[in-house]
C-alpha cells in the first residue's frame, strides 16, 4: 500500500498543505450543514438539491479555474477537455447527470407538493422549505470543496507514487490532510456543542443529568412525555455508553470508505478525474434514493412523481455508464 507517508507529506510545501487544509476545513463546514438539509427538506428532495450543488461546483470548477489560473493542478482544462472525442462524451455524460440529478430534485419537489401540511409532518416533522433550499445551497457548494481539497493535494499523490507507492493508493496520502481540515471543523463545533449545553460529560457518563432527561427519554426540545412512570424516567436516564461508542465508531469506518475506495478509483480515472467527482455524487443519490424506497419514503405519492424519480434514476445510472466510456477512449480503448 502506501510507503512512508511521513516523509511524503513532510516533503510538501505550504502552500500544497495549507490549501488542503483549508478546503478540508470548509467541506466539514458543508458536512455540518447537511443535516440541516435534511432536517428540513426530507432525504429524497435535500439529497437531489444539495448533491445537485455539489457535483456541479466540484466537477467543473477545476478544469474551468484551469483556463485562469494555470497553476491549478489539474491536467487539462475545460477547453482542452472539449477539443477532444474522449473528452466531448466524459463532459457529456457529465451534462447528464448533472440533469439526473436535476431530475431527481424535481421528483422530490413534486412529492412535497403533493402532500398535504399533516402528512408533510408526518415524514418530515421540521419541513421548511426555504430554509431547506438555503442549508442545501450552502451545504452542497461548501461540500464541494472536499472535490477541490483533492485538487489541490495533487502534488502529495505524486510524491506518494515517486516514494514507490502503487498508482491505486497513491491518493490515499491525500486524505491525511483533508480529513484533519475536516476533523478540526467538528472538533471546535462538539466542543461549542458541548460548552454550551454542558453535555460533555455524557462521553463517559452511565446516566444523564435532570437537565439532559428529555433528551434521553426521547422528549427532544419539548421534554419527556407527562404519561411516563418515576420508574421509566429513572430508567430511560441511563446512557448506553457501548453502544454509543461502537455505533460511531462503525458509522465512522463505513463512512471513511467511501473515500477510500473512491479515492482508489479517481487514481485510474487519468486526465479525466474530474468526472469521478460526478460519479461519486450521482452514486450517493442513486443509494440513497433507494433506502428512501427501502423505508416507504415514497408512499402515496403520485405517479408522476415515481416516474420523475425514475427518469431521474435511469439518467444517473446511464450518465455512469458515458463518463466510463469517455474515460475508456481517453486510456486507450477507441478515437481519443
Amino acid at each position: 500500500m502506501t510507503k512512508n507517508v511521513p516523509a511524503v507529506l513532510q516533503g510538501q510545501t505550504a502552500s500544497t498543505l495549507g490549501w488542503t487544509y483549508l478546503f478540508g476545513a470548509l467541506w466539514g463546514i458543508g458536512g455540518l450543514t447537511f443535516g440541516l438539509t435534511m432536517r428540513y427538506l426530507g432525504m429524497s428532495l435535500g439529497m437531489g438539491v444539495a448533491l445537485g450543488y455539489c457535483a456541479a461546483f466540484g466537477t467543473l470548477l477545476p478544469p474551468i479555474l484551469k483556463l485562469f489560473m494555470p497553476d491549478v493542478p489539474v491536467e487539462e482544462n475545460i477547453a482542452q477537455i472539449a477539443s477532444t472525442a474522449s473528452g466531448q462524451i466524459t463532459l457529456l455524460g457529465v451534462a447528464v447527470c448533472l440533469v439526473g440529478i436535476g431530475v431527481a430534485a424535481l421528483a422530490g419537489l413534486t412529492k412535497e407538493r403533493e402532500m398535504s401540511d399533516v402528512d408533510k409532518k408526518k415524514t418530515i416533522a421540521e419541513f421548511n422549505f426555504p430554509k431547506g433550499i438555503a442549508m442545501a445551497t450552502f451545504s452542497g457548494i461548501m461540500s464541494a470543496c472536499f472535490a477541490f481539497a483533492l485538487t489541490a493535494a495533487s502534488p502529495i499523490g505524486k510524491a506518494s507514487l515517486d516514494a514507490g507507492t502503487d498508482t491505486i493508493w497513491t491518493g490515499l496520502p491525500k486524505l491525511v490532510v483533508v480529513l484533519l481540515g475536516g476533523f478540526t471543523t467538528n472538533f471546535l463545533w462538539c466542543c461549542y456543542l458541548n460548552l454550551k449545553n454542558r453535555s460533555g460529560y455524557q462521553y463517559l457518563a452511565r446516566e444523564v443529568r435532570e437537565e439532559h432527561a428529555g433528551d434521553a427519554r426521547g422528549g427532544g426540545e419539548h421534554g419527556p412525555s407527562t404519561s411516563q412512570s418515576p420508574t421509566s424516567e429513572v430508567k430511560d436516564l441511563k446512557v448506553p455508553v457501548f453502544n454509543n461508542y461502537f455505533f460511531s465508531a462503525l458509522a465512522g469506518i463505513t463512512w471513511y470508505l467511501q473515500f477510500f475506495f473512491y479515492t482508489m478509483g479517481e487514481t485510474q480515472m487519468g486526465k479525466y478525474g474530474f468526472a469521478s467527482w460526478t460519479l461519486h455524487m450521482a452514486s450517493i443519490i442513486i443509494f440513497s434514493t433507494m433506502w428512501g424506497w427501502i423505508l416507504h419514503e415514497w408512499k402515496g405519492a403520485s405517479k408522476k412523481s415515481h416516474l420523475l424519480i425514475g427518469a431521474g434514476i435511469s439518467l444517473l445510472i446511464f450518465s455512469t455508464l458515458i463518463i466510463g466510456y469517455g474515460a475508456w477512449l481517453k486510456g486507450g480503448g477507441g478515437i481519443q
